[in-house]
């Protein structure tokens, strides 16, 4: 079985995304998470070691870190056609986009969001870059595959919903977030990002 350990209105509702996406059978199990903001604490059933999520139970197996649950998830459940599996042609790329999310378009969003308007001459040209990337990309198909829907366009599309100004006026980063937004799986994945029934996160599971 597997069970999602997520806080709503955090980086672990892509998850519930991609879950949905995978069509296989999953649980949440709503958690409490200490905010940046001061607010909320670390939950003692969260199993990730940091008390942050996502963090993903497959039987025994504990995945955190959202690159590596991400990738263990679509390699372990292939059939929905989302991941890229070892020696397809397109594997590499898949593979770089998910470590270009970790590594500069998370931060990205996580500075800008941090120093809003003071965002310093070389921060802000290297989140042009990450925009510039998405756009070419784009340039080649509806997703960042190509053709290909994938797990890199639920991950990488975050940071660009969450702050508009991280790619301000690009016509193509903002079809290509209305047609993510657009996807059955995405709009099942929000009507359960918090609990049902008004629970609070360490009532329902």
């Amino acid at each position: 079985m597997l069970s999602l350990y997520h806080a709503p209105d955090s980086r672990s509702s892509r998850f519930i995304w991609l879950l949905e996406e995978l069509g296989t059978p999953f649980e949440i199990v709503y958690c409490d998470i200490k905010r940046r903001s001061g607010r909320g604490a670390a939950d003692p059933k969260n199993p990730h070691p940091d008390k942050r999520v996502p963090a993903l139970m497959h039987g025994e197996q504990l995945v955190t870190e959202s690159a590596a649950i991400a990738l263990y998830l679509t390699d372990t459940f292939p059939s929905a056609g989302i991941g890229v599996l070892p020696g397809a042609p397109d594997r590499a790329a898949y593979l770089t986009w998910l470590a270009f999310y970790a590594g500069e378009a998370d931060p990205a969003y996580t500075v800008r969001s941090i120093y809003k308007g003071r965002v310093d001459p070389a921060s802000e040209k290297d989140h042009r870059r990450v925009a510039a990337r998405v756009s070419s990309a784009l340039k080649q198909g509806p997703f960042l595959l190509g053709d290909q829907f994938s797990a890199a366009d639920i991950f990488m599309s975050g940071p660009f919903e969450w702050d508009p100004t991280l790619a301000p006026e690009n016509t193509a980063v903002d079809e290509w977030l209305a047609r993510l937004a657009a996807r059955p799986a995405a709009r099942r994945a929000a009507a359960r990002d918090t609990p049902p029934n008004g629970a609070s996160p360490t009532q329902a599971t």
